[in-house]
């Protein structure tokens, strides 16, 4: 697989929760739902850093993954 494949079934899997989320069930899954997301992020921001080291000119991926961090880290806490 690919980074374009993978980041395909990530929009497909964002699509997916955001559709769940507008008929919660209940909150029982809350903090699971928040661990993953959180776990998510992370790895997502990881992956931001690694195509901004393979990128020749510097880009904006290295905030934006500053920024993901952020809120996996809040997304954790809470």
């Amino acid at each position: 697989m690919n980074e374009l494949e993978a980041s395909m079934i990530i929009k497909a899997g964002a699509e997916v929760l955001k559709d769940a989320s507008a008929d919660p069930r209940s909150d029982e899954g809350y903090t699971a739902v928040k661990a993953n997301l959180s776990a998510a992020l992370e790895d997502i921001a990881e992956a931001l850093g690694n195509f901004e080291a393979a990128s020749p000119e510097p880009n904006r991926s290295s905030g934006w993954a500053q920024d993901l961090r952020r809120v996996a880290d809040d997304l954790a806490e809470h």
